[in-house]
């Protein structure tokens, strides 16, 4: 995926090319055509944490009514253009939503500290679902889709690996 980031006012604006490209579990992040050393992991729909030369970043994305992305880091905030706007067009209206059976996984490794619900709730899809404590800070583990919490494989207080499921969603 490439998205071409154009930074400043409107009238005044310096275009850089960011490319992302999936490698197993690992997204690798380049900048103008230079591998950055960088690992992203997706901890909620449209909620990024990046590690980028030993920093780590909460980075937020979320589609404009003009069809480009906002990106918003700390207090800084960009604008994304994606080379093919079609590529987004489901999120222009909503977020886009899985299909089928999900499992929902733990981004990294922590504790899960809370349980937000229970087997056999209705949840929507983007409510949160779970808390994992990493590294002294609570991440929302939220439901990729609307449907049933089929069930959960870990309970309040147990460490969990990043990958590990946490529960099923149908």
């Amino acid at each position: 995926m490439k998205l071409e980031i154009r930074i400043g006012r409107s009238d005044d604006r310096h275009a850089r090319v960011v490319e992302f490209e999936r490698d197993a579990s690992r997204w690798k992040i380049s900048l103008d055509g230079r591998l950055l050393d960088a690992d992203a992991v997706e901890i909620a729909p449209g909620t990024f944490s990046i590690l980028l030369n030993g920093c780590s970043h909460e980075v937020h994305v979320a589609p404009a009514h003009d069809g480009t992305l906002t990106i918003q880091s700390g207090l800084k905030e960009f604008t994304a253009e994606l080379p093919d706007p079609r590529a987004w067009r489901c999120r222009r209206h909503g977020a886009l939503e899985a299909e089928g059976r999900q499992q929902v996984s733990a981004p990294m490794p922590g504790k899960v500290v809370r349980i937000l619900v229970q087997a056999g709730d209705r949840v929507e899809a983007g409510q949160g679902i779970a808390v994992i404590e990493a590294m002294k800070m609570q991440n929302e583990i939220r439901s990729p889709k609307s449907g049933v919490v089929e069930r959960f494989l870990v309970q309040e207080g147990q460490p969990v690996n990043a990958g590990d499921i946490l529960a099923w969603v149908e």
